[in-house]
């Protein structure tokens, strides 16, 4: 995707900030009025929601600067930090609301206008969802990891509300205060959990894993196509940095064959795997199949001769 366009998902990452700015309103409202550990927690949430969001605005203006002489591949891996940075704060956040559900259990309370707290929390809890949503489409549709792992967020932030609600109610019904601060104990190990997940996704892009395997697939189904007419491929490196993928290949091809010849089949190939995935940029190597030396540089660091 070409940086005119990434600038464009900004406008994403402000949605998300004006949600969790309103979302935090109705969650804090709604603790003050019902006094509910669980929807503290709730609303604690939201406040990590709202860093994420922050983080990952200022991640997308610099992952849509264009390329140049200190970062000649470009700066789209900068979404990772805002990532790894959502994933850390999500883990502290679960580490306050397990204090201060294991607080209330020492020290409990009753509850008070448990309605109009559920009601607002629920409010919080769609408008939640349906921006979970859209950002999570357009982070698939665009590559965007930084959004991608926001929307991930509030998602997150939607089934803590549920949760919340259901335990409130369940106080509210039963008159057994302890369930509040199990609820909001079992809140903290989910968004525990979703925290690590986005943490440890950020790792691995910051560490340059390789494409998934259904995209390393369509990389060898193109490759295919040419073996058998005396083509062969090796060292095939591929990486993904956020919205660009990064591939590269050695071609083998008969020695007898002039420069040109060699140059437009690499070219062609090079399309077609371009073609295969859009966001691919791709590096051919060309040398003589005959050549022993040509099978000595299958990996990333040659043997020293």
């Amino acid at each position: 995707m070409n940086d005119v366009r990434r600038v464009g998902l900004r406008r994403w990452a402000w949605l998300s900030i004006a949600t969790a700015l309103a979302v935090i309103a109705l969650k804090t409202w709604a603790w003050r009025v019902s006094g509910s550990v669980g929807l503290l927690s709730d609303a604690l949430e939201s406040l990590v929601n709202l860093a994420g969001a922050s983080m990952t605005l200022w991640m997308l203006v610099i992952a849509a600067q264009p390329a140049d002489a200190k970062h000649a591949y470009g700066h789209s891996k900068a979404e990772y930090f805002a990532s790894g940075f959502e994933g850390a704060l999500i883990l502290l956040a679960a580490l306050g609301i397990g204090w201060a559900a294991i607080r209330r259990f020492v020290h409990p309370a009753a509850l008070l206008a448990v309605d109009a707290g559920l009601l607002a929390s629920g409010l919080a809890a769609l408008i939640n969802f349906f921006v979970a949503r859209l950002l999570l489409r357009q982070g698939r549709k665009h590559h965007a990891v930084a959004l991608e792992a926001d929307a991930r967020h509030l998602m997150t932030d939607v089934w803590t509300s549920v949760g919340v609600i259901v335990g409130v109610a369940a106080v509210a019904f039963s008159g057994w205060l302890w369930l509040d601060p199990l609820v909001a104990l079992l809140v903290a190990l989910h968004i525990l959990w979703a925290g690590a997940r986005i943490f440890c996704r950020s790792v691995a892009g910051l560490m340059d894993s390789a494409l998934p395997r259904e995209e390393q697939a369509q990389i060898e189904a193109v490759l295919k196509t040419w073996r058998g007419q005396g083509i062969e491929f090796h060292a095939l490196l591929t990486r993904e940095a956020a919205s660009r993928v990064f591939i590269s290949l050695h071609v083998l091809t008969p020695g007898a064959w002039s420069v040109k010849q060699g140059h437009d089949l690499a070219e062609q190939i090079e399309a077609e795997i371009r073609r295969a995935i859009p966001r691919a940029h791709v590096i051919t190597h060309l040398e003589p199949i005959e050549d022993p030396a040509s099978q000595e540089d299958l990996t990333l660091d040659r043997p020293l001769s």
